[in-house]
């Protein structure tokens, strides 16, 4: 590999370095990115930090604020919605796509997951917000269409994945009817029933989507911007 392969692939790795940090929250939206706390905090230098950045300013998920640098971005509730409603669609589609392709196996393995987001007296932790995401994230492998499945993965990846689990976390009401929507999805998948599945699972999706928005919307106000 010659110099300028091992720099960019350098750039690579510490953006998504940086990028799994955020989106798992350890970085949390609005915060400020420093280069120097990065390039210790990741064994790097600063060069591959600051091109990083650039990467991911390019790719949306930061943004450069005058007198603040490079901060992670607050989304616009619009933005969500607008993604959640193209979401929706491929979703249903996978969805539909599953019908044709669900095995006794997996569709066992898709009711298994779900109990783990089964509402209890315990608040949301790690494994039930792992759990949300593995059951579609198994529908869309049974839909059998790695290009659906690439799709849906980018538009999940430009908002940071915690925030997701920080509405189920703050809302009771919220993680019944995720259960619940879930559960009639499984209901449509084991009947067979390609229409209702993909009704389902858009009407889901769409809802996920409302309920993100609106939490921008209350912390965008909140959030110190320069």
């Amino acid at each position: 590999m010659d110099d300028s392969s091992s720099s960019t692939a350098l750039v690579d790795e510490t953006a998504a370095a940086i990028r799994a940090r955020i989106m798992s929250g350890e970085i949390p939206i609005g915060a400020q990115l420093r280069q120097a706390e990065l390039a210790k905090t990741l064994g790097v230098s600063r060069t591959p930090v600051r091109e990083a950045l650039r990467q991911l300013q390019t790719g949306g998920l930061i943004e450069v604020v005058p007198n603040r640098g490079a901060v992670v971005r607050v989304p616009a509730p619009w933005e969500v919605r607008e993604a959640y409603e193209v979401r929706a669609e491929l979703e249903g589609l996978a969805c539909e796509r599953a019908v044709r392709r669900l095995t006794r196996d997996s569709l066992a393995e898709l009711r298994a997951t779900n109990e783990l987001l089964r509402p209890g007296d315990a608040p949301p932790n790690a494994a039930s917000h792992a759990a949300n995401d593995r059951f579609h994230t198994l529908i869309h492998q049974i839909a059998g269409n790695e290009r659906l499945a690439k799709v849906i993965k980018e538009i999940n990846e430009a908002f940071p994945r915690n925030v997701s689990a920080l509405v189920l976390q703050e809302h009771p009401r919220h993680r019944d009817d995720n259960f619940a929507e879930h559960e009639r999805i499984l209901a449509a998948l084991a009947a067979d029933d390609a229409e209702t599945a993909r009704r389902e699972m858009l009407a889901h999706v769409l809802s996920a989507g409302e309920q993100l928005a609106r939490w921008y919307e209350r912390r965008s106000a909140t959030v110190f911007k320069g």
